[in-house]
């Protein structure tokens, strides 16, 4: 259970949610509903034409990758400073480098891209919503972790303004 301190995890915190630990509870909730979430396609859309699901596969395995790289890059550049709790560790420090330079919440965005690229596999417009949802939920928790970043980091607000918070070059 030392990790869980280590990251910030407290009793204390679990009964204030002060740190966001109900956040990353809620983001827990999210995806596992995400991955038990029934399929429902399209009514029109032949699953039968080749091209059509071969196309999909390609866009959803480039999604794919992309979100693992997000996501593996993002925890190797965060190093000593991860934890899964939207508040900053006090011993952390604010990197703003390696995919940091790129996009501001890479963990996020890995989340992002992967459910998406599942719900292009699965051309399942119940999963599509799933991933609007989960778009906003991180959006939001994002917003409450860049409060806290810019009260904790005085640079923060010059970081906001250069990289992007989500999606790269766009939002």
């Amino acid at each position: 259970m030392k990790i869980l301190t280590n990251w910030g995890f407290t009793r204390d915190g679990w009964r204030s949610g002060k740190r966001g630990e109900y956040l990353v509870l809620i983001q827990g909730l999210l995806l596992v509903g995400f991955i038990f979430l029934p399929t429902y396609h399209l009514p029109g859309i032949s699953l039968e034409l080749p091209k059509l699901i071969y196309s999909c596969w390609i866009v959803a395995a480039l999604f794919s990758a992309t979100a693992l790289v997000l996501i593996a890059k993002g925890l190797l550049d965060l190093g000593k400073n991860l934890t899964p709790l939207p508040y900053p560790r006090a011993d952390g420090e604010l990197v703003q480098t390696g995919i940091y330079g790129i996009v501001r919440h890479p963990l996020y965005s890995g989340l992002i891209f992967l459910t998406l690229g599942w719900s292009i596999f699965q051309l399942s417009l119940s999963h599509f919503v799933a991933v609007i949802v989960i778009f906003l939920f991180l959006d939001l928790k994002a917003r409450q972790e860049e409060t806290w970043l810019s009260e904790k980091y005085p640079e923060y607000s010059d970081y906001q303004q250069r990289v992007k918070k989500l999606i790269p070059r766009i939002y």
